[in-house]
């Protein structure tokens, strides 16, 4: 007797859909997830692939297409209103905020002990802001926020673009993405090896058949360098460089620009952003194989070298392990939630309502047919100079001749469909209540219900701890990425970042509840006057309130500019027109001199009344 195994893993949320874990075969439906079965996927990542095609047709109402391959037409009379991507919409927006900021820790202050690491810390934002601007960074990070919201996992890619001059960045559907994972280390450690891959369709009038191409990043050892060449089957590939050979010496393998040999014939280099030599080093590999080759069982990890055909770049490099002169994978994989222990994968946020969303289309697809019957009722009519042959249409103006004992009988389902309404309704609180979206978060709620501020702020706590925890699996990533950005500036030798030292640089999600900003700015106004926050603190939580504050640093020297009370207690203090001159941000007087008192005129007092003391004239007279 065969006894079916209970699957417990990142996707078995979806083992109650016979068309992800068929009940015979214990796996997803060949013909509604071809993609997950191809011969060059892995076997662990079949169910993974499958996942994320199910949740795209919900995302896209198409659950109903992909559910006929196994339930036949009848599967496509299944009502979808939306519900899943409306959910998707409204947690993308509450996890990026309503604006995001790059901030440097150290920009924004003013302390003149520290004014060279002040400096250094300004102009690394302002490099990195300016880049996040030309690179258009919202868009990019709406595009994968869609995606690992949605689907439970992101991915980032940067490369190094030399005609702009600066790293470009690109998102990646999650299914592309093939880390190589370590056996016996944990999930959550950074991959050694990462593939993007994905099959090129067939092309009859370019003569191209069904392709895969594999683009590949792996750190390893430093080798000897190479160059570009061609194999005797006239492939491009790299080969290494060779020393001119002697009578006395043979030809050995040159080393790279920079690197160094040590005793033990290990090749290090010094990178830039590094305080001592590495050994490693990223190569990048970008090969196509066509399917018809792909004999022998070949995943993604293990294909056939000398089947492939590697890519040029726009400098005519060939993509045959080529040397980054980096020593890291630019590629960073978002999750949307904190993985589990061990876990590299993240979980869609239509995880667990996802039943829900099933048995909410079913009772749309109920009430759509109960009111086509409540619009056009059904009418039977009996009595006996009633024609049996004859056919009536119940319509305005239609008049029915019955006999002596006739009459007519209606058939009301309004109160069926008023039942199917309400269940709806139920439904869509339930959905809200797992998926943790109060009804206000979701614009469903009237405002004039909401009896004060208090509770509206009680009402909004399961949402503050899921958006909690889904930017904690962000923060770090987040981090990642802007560390990647400034040492691919350094790798590219851009002029602006010369003699730059990276600094920890963190991306700044702005508020996603409803705030009040004359409250915030009472409490602000309230501490800054009793001296228990900075300015700069200041000026940072009005910004997180949704005030339109761009510069915070230039913010603050506009205000000091007219602080002319607390200018004179300053100089008052110091008696020193340098300082004072500088927290005004303008110029000192050339001359230290204090000018000359000006004191009113000594009124003339020589009458009789008012005799003038002889001493207080000061006219030099003798004693």
């Amino acid at each position: 007797m065969g006894l079916k195994d209970v699957v417990i893993d990142a996707w078995s949320w979806l083992n109650y859909k016979p068309i992800f874990s068929d009940p015979n075969l214990g796996m997803p439906h060949r013909r509604a997830f071809p993609e997950a079965h191809a011969s060059w996927v892995p076997a662990e990542d079949e169910r993974r692939l499958s996942a994320y095609k199910l949740l795209g047709a919900y995302d896209n109402n198409q659950a109903a297409e992909l559910a006929e391959l196994r339930d036949g037409p009848s599967a496509r009379e299944r009502r979808e209103y939306g519900d899943p991507s409306m959910f998707i919409d409204t947690l993308v927006a509450h996890v990026l905020g309503r604006e995001q900021h790059i901030v440097v820790p150290g920009a924004e202050q003013t302390d003149a002990d520290n004014e060279t690491a002040a400096a250094a810390a300004e102009r690394v934002q302002d490099l990195l802001r300016e880049w996040a601007e030309d690179e258009l960074l919202p868009m990019r990070m709406l595009q994968c926020e869609r995606k690992a919201v949605g689907l439970g996992d992101g991915v980032y890619l940067l490369a190094w673009d030399p005609d702009k001059q600066r790293p470009r960045l690109k998102t990646y559907d999650p299914g592309f993405y093939f880390p190589v994972l370590p056996e016996d280390g944990d999930g959550a450690d950074y991959p050694q090896r990462v593939h993007l891959a994905w099959e090129l369709p067939e092309d009859p009038a370019r003569g191209l058949k069904r392709r895969l191409r594999r683009i590949t990043y792996e750190l390893d050892w430093i080798g000897p360098a190479t160059a570009s060449g061609v194999d005797r089957q006239g492939r491009a590939v790299r080969a290494p460089l060779m020393s001119d050979a002697t009578d006395d010496t043979p030809a050995v393998p040159l080393i790279g620009r920079g690197d160094q040999v040590d005793a033990d014939g290990g090749i290090s280099r010094q990178y830039p952003w590094n305080d001592r030599p590495t050994y490693r080093t990223c190569y990048l590999t970008d090969a196509t194989w066509e399917l018809g080759d792909l004999k022998d069982p070949h995943d993604v990890d293990t294909l056939p070298a000398d089947r492939a055909r590697y890519a040029t770049n726009g400098a005519g490099e060939v993509l045959d392990r080529l040397d980054l002169y980096i020593d890291f994978i630019p590629v960073v994989h978002v999750p949307n939630t904190v993985p589990p222990a061990e876990e590299h994968w993240g979980q869609s946020s239509l995880a667990k309502p996802l039943q829900v969303f099933d048995e909410l289309a079913s009772t749309d697809t109920d009430a759509a047919r109960a009111s086509a019957t409540t619009g056009l009722p059904m009418v039977g009519i009996s009595g006996a100079s009633i024609d049996a042959k004859q056919q009536y249409n119940v319509g305005p103006g239609v008049v029915f001749k019955l006999g002596a004992d006739g009459k007519l009988t209606t058939i009301d389902t309004s109160p069926a469909l008023r039942e199917l309404r309400e269940h709806g309704h139920d439904l869509a609180d339930r959905a809200s209540n797992v998926a943790r979206l109060p009804a206000v978060s979701l614009g469903t709620m009237d405002p004039s219900k909401v009896p004060s501020g208090y509770a509206l702020e009680l009402s909004l706590g399961p949402l503050d701890s899921l958006i909690g925890g889904m930017r904690l699996a962000r923060a770090h990533k987040d981090i990642l990425l802007l560390r990647f950005v400034q040492r691919l500036f350094l790798a590219g030798q851009h002029p602006d970042w010369a003699g730059i030292t990276p600094l920890p640089a963190k991306l700044i999600r702005g508020p996603y509840t409803p705030t009040d900003k004359g409250a915030v700015l009472e409490q602000v106004t309230t501490a800054y006057a009793a001296k228990v926050i900075s300015l700069e603190t200041a000026l940072r939580m009005l910004t997180e309130a949704g005030w339109p504050i761009d510069d915070a640093e230039k913010e603050v020297e506009q205000i000091q500019a007219r602080s002319f009370e607390e200018a004179r207690m300053l100089a008052d203090a110091l008696g020193n027109a340098q300082e004072v001159a500088a927290f005004l941000g303008r110029e000192a007087p050339e001359t230290t001199q204090a000018p000359a008192p000006n004191l009113p005129p000594v009124p003339a007092q020589d009458d009789e009344e008012n005799p003038v003391d002889e001493g207080a004239r000061g006219s030099g007279g003798n004693e």
